[in-house]
């Protein structure tokens, strides 16, 4: 495992960590919680030291499941990343399987209340990273979420401050980081083989001002582990039901295809793994967060560390020009 300091103010971290969205138990199908302990503890084995949470993930279920593993092995180098900002505490309807009737919440009061309750579940002093959970625009747009956050660190609750920015928002947010960098260490930013639009903008400023980036969604929900194709279904409490239904399988599907003169080139290692060692090619990023339920699912993701990032001159060739 290979490690890098998350931007310039950030802690070191694996350049591959652990997503924990889908061991909440909620839409990411069937979850058994024994498993989703042994996954943890494989990734903490192979040297994985970046966990990423959120306290909607499972209404708390996730930070639950972390805190329990982090008991038992005690919490070391451990970095954990968990978010704020969807309002689960007062959701309105009867549905406990979804997230419709969540609301976005980023007041001040309303952020210190749930960092106190991730504190709680994690059994920690300090969140090592809170993170702004995807906030819309026009939240951000406001002074309260930024001066929580500030209040947060110098009250001790918090030790680094980033922003989970919203996905398909990429350009439309880049400018916070010419507003905020002082306050924010990192950003998380959905960047994948398919997906590029952080090149645009949001990736050079990142550099600019040394914000860390994380790079999540790396397999694109599972698609470019190369286990689906334009049959493949999910049940109804999946959500990638939604994001890769029949029609967006079809486009992204026909979109991988100019991209297997790449994984043909490392035909050594999985989809998952070149996948992966490209999130981490780019200057801007220095670690990805692959979600997983299974140890096996964590031995593939974290061995493309080794690997380290693809070159830059076979990046030029297969996929883009840096320059």
């Amino acid at each position: 495992m290979k490690y890098q300091q998350l931007g310039q103010r950030g802690p070191e971290v694996s350049t591959v960590g652990f997503g924990a969205w889908a061991i909440g138990g909620m839409n990411w199908g069937e979850t058994d919680d024994a498993v989703s302990i042994n996954a943890l503890n494989e990734a903490i084995d192979r040297g994985v030291t970046l966990i990423d949470t959120a306290d909607v993930y499972g209404f708390g279920h996730s930070e639950d499941l972390i805190a329990k593993v982090i008991k038992e092995r005690g919490k070391k180098n451990i970095v954990i990343a968990t978010k704020a900002g969807n309002d689960f505490y007062n959701a309105t309807d009867d549905d406990d399987e979804g997230y419709g009737s969540i609301k976005q919440t980023y007041t001040k009061e309303y952020l210190i209340f749930a960092v106190e309750k991730s504190l709680k579940r994690l059994n920690v002093d300090a969140l090592d990273i809170l993170q702004l959970h995807s906030p819309d625009l026009a939240k951000l747009e406001q002074d309260e979420p930024w001066l929580a956050l500030e209040e947060l660190k110098k009250s001790g609750k918090i030790k680094h401050a980033g922003l989970s920015i919203q996905s398909f928002k990429e350009n439309e947010q880049a400018h916070l980081l010419d507003l905020h960098n002082d306050i924010l260490d990192c950003i998380q930013v959905s960047y994948n083989l398919l997906e590029r639009q952080a090149e645009e903008t949001l990736f050079p400023k990142a550099i600019k001002y040394g914000v860390g980036v994380i790079v999540r969604i790396p397999l694109l929900f599972g698609l470019l582990t190369g286990k689906f194709n334009t049959r493949s279904t999910f049940g109804e409490d999946d959500h990638r039901r939604m994001n890769l239904s029949a029609e967006k399988l079809e486009t992204y599907l026909k979109e991988l295809e100019k991209y297997e003169p790449l994984f043909a080139r490392y035909k050594d290692q999985s989809k998952a793994q070149v996948s992966l060692r490209f999130c981490i090619s780019h200057p801007a990023c220095q670690t990805t967060i692959p979600g997983a339920k299974t140890p096996s699912q964590v031995q593939d993701n974290s061995a493309s560390s080794d690997y380290g990032p693809i070159p830059e001159g076979e990046i030029k060739s297969f996929v883009y020009d840096l320059d």
